[in-house]
C-alpha cells in the first residue's frame, strides 16, 4: 500500500510502500486490550504495604485472663480489633507484572499500527530532526494540526527530542520502544521513513510483504 511522505513543513516528499502484513492487518481490539493490561500491570510499583499483627509495635502480654472477667476472650492488644492493631490480609510489597507470550505482544503492536492506518491517523515523515529549539518546532506541529502525537524514529534525534520535550501532547520514541499503550493514547501516529524500516526489522516483516 502506498502512502504519502510528509515533512515537518507540511510538504510532500514522495511516497513509500507500507507492508500489508503490518498496516493492512485486521486490528484486534481484544489483543490490544490484553497488551495494554500487561503494560500497565508492569508499570505498577507494588510498594503498598500494611503491617500485620507481628509487625506493629505493642506489647505481647495477654490483655486479661481468659475467664471470669465477663469480657470477650483476647490474646493480644496487637489484634486488628484494637486501636493501633495490625491489619488482616492487607496489601504487601509484590510485583504485579506477569508474562505475556511474545506472539501476543507482536500481534498487539501490529493491531495498533493497523488501527491508526485504518483511522487515517498515520503519517509518514521524511525525517524528525531539528536544531533543538522548542518554539519553531511547536509552530510547525501546530500548522500540521497535531495536538496529541507520538513520533517514532529509528534512532531519536537529540535536537528533536530536546525541542519536543516541553510541547504538551507530543512524545518521541525509538522503534524499539514503540508500544501499544502509547500508540493508542495519542491521536496521531507519525513514523519516519527510517522508523518504518525499523518496525519492519523489529516485527520480522520482509520489505516485499
Amino acid at each position: 500500500m502506498q502512502i504519502e511522505i510528509k515533512t515537518l513543513d507540511n510538504a510532500t516528499a514522495g511516497t513509500i510502500e507500507l507492508p500489508d502484513a503490518i498496516f493492512g492487518a485486521t486490528p484486534r481490539a481484544d489483543i490490544m486490550a490484553r497488551v495494554v493490561h500487561w503494560q500497565l500491570a508492569k508499570r505498577r510499583a507494588g510498594t503498598h504495604k500494611t503491617k500485620g499483627m507481628g509487625e506493629v509495635t505493642g506489647t505481647t502480654r495477654k490483655p486479661w485472663r481468659q475467664k471470669g472477667t465477663g469480657r470477650a476472650r483476647q490474646g493480644s492488644l496487637r489484634a486488628p480489633q484494637f486501636r493501633k492493631g495490625g491489619v488482616v490480609h492487607g496489601p504487601v510489597v509484590r510485583d504485579h507484572g506477569y508474562r505475556l507470550p511474545k506472539k501476543v505482544r507482536r500481534l498487539g503492536l501490529i493491531s495498533a499500527l493497523a488501527q491508526k492506518y485504518t483511522e487515517g491517523k498515520l503519517v509518514v515523515l521524511a525525517a524528525a530532526e531539528t536544531e533543538g529549539k522548542t518554539k519553531p518546532l511547536a509552530q510547525k506541529l501546530k500548522a500540521l494540526g497535531w495536538q496529541s502525537a507520538l513520533i517514532v524514529d529509528q534512532s531519536v534525534h537529540p535536537g528533536f527530542l530536546q525541542a519536543s520535550r516541553n510541547i504538551p501532547g507530543i512524545d518521541v520514541l525509538p522503534t524499539i520502544g514503540a508500544n501499544v499503550y502509547d500508540i493508542l493514547t495519542h491521536d496521531v501516529l507519525a513514523i519516519t521513513v527510517a522508523g518504518v524500516e525499523g518496525l519492519k526489522s523489529r516485527l520480522g516483516v520482509e520489505a516485499s510483504q
